[in-house]
């Protein structure tokens, strides 16, 4: 399923990579095998200190036992994204000391959303309908490449430990 998640990404985008917030290409395919949280930040929403503090605590926890989060800054909700790739870089790194990769900024609704973002979209999620509602929509992948849950962005990152935990097969 991993590689069918891939073949779809690239198959709409026109490179094998995203470029990550420093402008260094990240290919898809390190990511294989890994259970992946991807989420839309912003570093003025009033969700970030509580959301990038426990993406700290989870990632610490699992990075080693085959955990990636992928942190796509957005600018789409409120224009609370509104800093360069090296401010929103800085922003992070600093304030918050995180680890796990920090994505160009993108948009994840409308004409120019993301591929990454159309894929993820593609689920039956109910309530959510397609579109993302704001800042830290949560999706989780397990590590074959599918897509097993989305979240709410008020949902608190660490209230995925246990879903985290089953896809990486830890008791």
């Amino acid at each position: 399923m991993l590689l069918l998640f891939l073949r779809v990404i690239l198959a709409t985008c026109s490179a094998n990579s995203f470029d990550d917030a420093t402008g260094n290409d990240v290919d898809l395919s390190i990511f294989k095998g890994k259970v992946l949280l991807i989420v839309n930040v912003a570093s003025k929403c009033g969700m970030t200190n509580s959301n990038y503090t426990e993406f700290n605590q989870l990632y610490e926890r699992y990075k080693d036992q085959g955990l990636e989060i992928l942190a796509f800054p957005c600018n789409q909700f409120g224009e609370e994204e509104p800093g360069t790739n090296d401010q929103i870089t800085d922003f992070v790194c600093t304030r918050f000391k995180s680890e796990f990769p920090i994505f160009d900024k993108i948009d994840v609704n409308g004409e120019n959303a993301s591929p990454l973002y159309k894929f993820l979209k593609l689920g039956k999620w109910g309530i959510f309908g397609d579109d993302i509602q704001w800042n830290f929509a949560k999706f989780l992948v397990n590590k074959d490449g599918q897509v097993v849950d989305r979240y709410y962005p008020t949902t608190s990152p660490l209230s995925l430990e246990r879903d985290i935990k089953q896809l990486l097969e830890i008791s």
